[in-house]
């Protein structure tokens, strides 16, 4: 390539062309092996303050819309599908605990897991099946995929909300934050008296 910005409006090129998010390595091969990191922050940081933005989500850079113009976007109602809460339960627990198998979602939540609750995140496109765990019966491993990861707004799986933050946000059971405390109130009781 020429100019040193040659490569930024490939990589620019590239991407906008896209019918999928694609990796670094991807757009890289894709332009001939071009170091294409440079290129993707200098766009990133182009696009920040527009009306498209180029973001990553699980390591897969794509385009989309700035968040405070998709009112703009949307002409017609979006078909709300709601999780049930065993859905949200094992997409939560695929989240934080990947990879995971069923047997292992169970003893999480602590009733058996109907097979469909897996099919609806898998065909929502938010769990995949990620292999088989190496132990005996070898089941079968859960993960997210970066479909979940950019419906969410996630660049990562770091970026999960911790407990404090869940608990602020009123997320979590208040029966459950008050068997916990219950739990710390007597474990410093028993410490005390020893």
């Amino acid at each position: 390539m020429g100019r040193p910005d040659d490569l930024v409006r490939a990589v620019e090129a590239t991407l906008f062309a896209a019918e999928a998010p694609m990796t670094a390595e991807a757009i890289a091969e894709h332009l001939g092996g071009a170091d294409v990191r440079g290129a993707l922050a200098e766009l990133a940081e182009h696009y920040a303050a527009r009306g498209v933005q180029l973001v990553e989500r699980g390591k897969r850079w794509h385009f989309q819309t700035a968040p405070d113009m998709a009112h703009l976007l949307r002409r017609e109602r979006e078909d709300v599908r709601r999780l049930s809460r065993a859905a949200t339960e094992v997409l939560a627990i695929v989240a934080y605990h990947e990879p995971v198998s069923r047997a292992e979602i169970e003893s999480i939540r602590g009733v058996q897991t109907a097979k469909g609750t897996l099919d609806v995140l898998m065909e929502a496109g938010w769990v995949r099946v990620a292999g088989r765990r190496e132990v005996p019966g070898r089941p079968v491993i859960y993960a997210t995929t970066p479909e979940f990861l950019a419906h969410f707004g996630l660049a990562t799986r770091k970026d999960l909300p911790g407990i404090d933050e869940l608990r602020a946000a009123g997320l979590l059971d208040p029966v459950e934050d008050a068997l916990e405390a219950a739990m710390d109130a007597a474990g410093q009781a028993d410490g005390n008296a020893a």
